[in-house]
């Protein structure tokens, strides 16, 4: 018999003898989110969403601090498919107020089945970007709330540092199919979000120009009130990432100004910007 899922959440591990299987991981069940739009208030903060970090990405980057499992290293628990939505029934009743599926692109097609019966939270599909338009639709009317990352319009950034060669215009097409879907972004009277998108943005060393092209690509697309931004600046060296000088660094401050100052230029306003000294603080919490 699987672990309760009081202590555990879910990777999802592979397809065998066609049959889905999962792997259940020792990791919280339930965590803060996208901070300000998805946390109700101090007091709900750890009974927030369900994170589930689904096994093998498919898109990684050589920075990433997680690259043994993005390097298929397998840790956890198998379990049946059926388990899925049980955990999300049971963590919602627990007072989980939306149910946030990480890393979740390669196995569209159950999450699709899991989530045929309508959830009464919202549901987060929380990825790196790179989707498949039509792996999307699958989702349709299952998830109200996007979570992509937007790395790179510089695809020779992308090839170096993801080995693909069409991340911008794969991800371009798959943020649009997700505004598609959810129509402008929606605020409840608390200020938490119901449905949309927010995009997120790492600034990478030495990359700013990267980072305005990203910039510039969302101001030209998407009116006013359309998605949220978010603008991060906590880059660290992990992964391969001393393999590759010009990114085995810190951000410089002086970087993230420039790019923080030049998103107020285009006039994006809807979403958010954390000082850069709280953002590398929130990675070393022990200095704070």
């Amino acid at each position: 018999m699987p672990p309760d899922a009081a202590g555990w959440s879910v990777r999802i591990l592979f397809k065998q003898r066609g049959k889905w299987e999962f792997v259940l991981c020792p990791l919280p069940r339930l965590s803060l989110g996208q901070r300000c739009t998805l946390a109700r208030s101090p007091a709900s903060a750890a009974v927030v969403g369900l994170e589930p970090y689904f096994s093998a990405d498919v898109l990684y980057a050589v920075f990433f601090a997680r690259i043994t499992v993005s390097a298929q290293k397998i840790l956890g628990r198998r379990s049946a498919f059926f388990r899925l939505r049980e955990i999300y029934d049971e963590l919602i009743a627990q007072g989980a107020h939306n149910i946030n599926l990480v890393n979740p692109t390669h196995f569209v097609r159950a999450i699709a089945q899991s989530l045929k019966e309508p959830l009464p939270v919202p549901v987060i599909y929380n990825c790196g970007g790179y989707e498949s338009v039509d792996s999307l639709r699958m989702l349709e009317g299952k998830v109200q709330i996007y979570l992509p990352d937007f790395k790179y319009v510089d695809n020779q950034l992308a090839i170096r540092y993801s080995g693909t060669a069409d991340y911008f215009e794969q991800a371009g097409a798959a943020i649009r199919e997700m505004v598609r879907q959810t129509g402008p972004y929606r605020l409840d009277q608390d200020g938490m979000l119901c449905s949309g998108i927010l995009i997120r943005h790492l600034i990478l060393p030495g990359q700013i120009q990267n980072s305005k092209q990203v910039i510039d690509w969302i101001s030209d697309c998407f009116p006013a009130g359309t998605v949220l931004f978010s603008l991060m600046s906590q880059y660290l060296p992990c992964g391969r990432a001393a393999d590759f000088p010009e990114i085995n660094r810190r951000l410089y401050q002086q970087e993230y100004d420039e790019v923080e100052e030049y998103l107020f230029q285009k006039g994006i306003e809807d979403g958010f910007c954390k000082n850069f000294l709280l953002q590398i603080m929130s990675i070393f919490p022990i200095l704070i």
